[in-house]
């Protein structure tokens, strides 16, 4: 993918750097090579963006034309709308007083080149303040209130209002920006149709695809034709610049996961896990109510509040299992034995949730997972309970945790009745990748839950595909790319 930067003025951008062209603002609204290209990052440095001036323009047509702006459409509304400070302040609160703890006076302004700043101690503030608005110049302005920092005011800053003594670091930082974790294999870019974007977290302990899956997933897009990048939570910035986006880090809803798949779902790029399915998959709540209106059959469910705990329990009888809604991997999901318990447990879960999830015990030996994408079925395992444990998983108070045993089934093997179920229950939720828990009583079979960002790890569920299972989740986003080209070009 190409890249340019609009100016108002050649002379506004004296830096020259590889790969990337100065265009005017100008030339660029009106010279037809633009508007026939594609694929094309546009890092917008107009010295307005006023509604209908000319950088507004040039950000807003950038999208109609299909190219990557940087600052967006959507980031420059939102950075005119009064609540911006606002969001600002309830995002990053915290970082701001340690940023801003060590200024004498009552007023600071900040500004942000590329998502840095000129003095380090602000570098992590500016990085954060880049990743909720991207734009490619920001200015924030805080004010002392007597016992905090407040933001005032958050708004692009044009290039020529930047102290001439910051120009170095300003074009230092651009040229960071643009060259970022480039390798020398990125002068052959024009033998890959797409760019793909992993998001992973290197320091999570329980990712959902291990190191070895990751660098085979890569290996599987580079070979169907990807460009394949590595981000992680402080790039979200950069999102814009990709066609897809395959998040391989537990994603939540209250999470950068979240705002990494809502950015790429609003700029048009494929992505796995989209936002809806987050959305969905995250609170057990809805899916207890999904599956119920879709006939998709599950334990006996009841959702609990505070009212109604005696009759739950009576209904349910013990044991019976208490899920908070967004518990995952087996956190937050709790066996209780009786009435007392009953009472306590779920008054505790209750204190961060206005519903809970109470349903029947209903022990097996294993737990069945079917993956699914594009509502067909894509691996199949049997996950065993953990040792003495009515879990696949078993923690104990100390956070250490054991496992039960794992086997991988190809999917020719596995019950009728267990396929149909599942995919009616990924189906339900959407046309993505989905892992779907269920289990088996004889020719009956329950859904325990969906979730959407299912593990993927080189040695489980791979065990029967092998490198195959890799290749059909790229293939999966290839099509939907090729997809998006044809509706485009009729």
């Amino acid at each position: 993918m190409s890249g340019i930067v609009i100016v108002d003025q050649l002379s506004d951008w004296p830096v020259e750097i590889p790969g990337v062209d100065v265009v005017t603002a100008w030339d660029y609204l009106t010279q037809d090579e633009f508007t026939r290209s594609r694929r094309t990052r546009i890092y917008n440095l107009c010295r307005s963006f006023s509604y209908q001036s000319t950088g507004y323009y040039v950000s807003l047509l950038a999208g109609a034309r299909d190219h990557r702006p940087l600052p967006d459409i959507t980031t420059i509304q939102d950075l005119k709308l009064a609540e911006s400070p606002r969001v600002v302040a309830d995002e990053v609160d915290e970082l701001i007083e340690k940023s801003l703890s060590r200024i004498g006076g009552e007023r600071y302004v900040l500004n942000v080149y590329f998502g840095r700043s000129l003095a380090k101690r602000h570098e992590r503030l500016a990085a954060a303040l880049f990743n909720l608005f991207p734009a490619p110049l920001l200015q924030a302005k805080f004010s002392w209130r007597g016992d905090e920092w407040r933001v005032d005011a958050l708004g692009p800053i044009a290039l020529g209002e930047i102290p001439e003594t910051h120009h170095e670091f300003m074009l230092e930082s651009a040229l960071d920006y643009f060259l970022r974790k480039r390798s020398p294999r990125r002068t052959t870019r024009d033998s890959y149709r797409y760019d793909m974007a992993f998001l992973v977290n290197e320091d999570e302990k329980e990712p959902p695809s291990n190191p070895r899956a990751i660098k085979l997933f890569e290996k599987a897009a580079e070979d169907l034709g990807f460009d394949v990048e590595i981000l992680d939570k402080g790039d979200y910035g950069h999102v814009a610049e990709f066609d897809a986006l395959f998040i391989r880090e537990t994603t939540a809803v209250n999470h950068h996961t979240y705002r990494f798949s809502r950015r790429a779902a609003r700029e048009g790029l494929v992505v796995v896990d989209d936002p809806l399915s987050i959305l969905r998959c995250s609170n057990k709540v809805f899916l207890a109510q999904l599956m119920d209106r879709h006939r998709i059959p599950t334990p006996k469910t009841v959702l609990i509040h505070p009212r109604n705990l005696k009759q739950a329990a009576a209904e349910l009888g013990f044991p019976c299992v208490l899920k908070q809604p967004d518990s995952a991997f087996s956190k937050g999901v709790i066996k209780v034995d009786d009435a007392a318990e009953f009472r306590r447990k779920a008054a505790d879960m209750l204190e961060r949730s206005d519903l809970i999830v109470a349903q029947a015990f209903e022990p097996t030996e294993y737990d069945w997972r079917i993956g699914v994408l594009d509502g067909e079925p894509l691996y199949a395992c049997r996950y065993y309970m953990a040792p003495k444990h009515w879990q696949i998983v078993k923690r104990d108070s100390k956070g250490s945790k054991s496992e039960g045993e794992h086997e991988t089934l190809d999917i020719a093997d596995v019950p009728k009745p267990v396929l149909n179920v599942a995919v009616q229950a990924a189906r339900a939720i959407g046309s993505g990748l989905y892992g779907v828990d269920l289990k088996q009583f004889g020719k009956r079979v329950k859904v325990i839950e969906v979730n959407d960002n299912p593990n993927l790890d080189f040695g489980v569920e791979d065990l029967v595909l092998k490198e195959a299972l890799y290749r059909k989740v790229m293939e999966f986003f290839l099509r939907r790319l090729e997809s998006r080209v044809r509706e485009g070009a009729r």
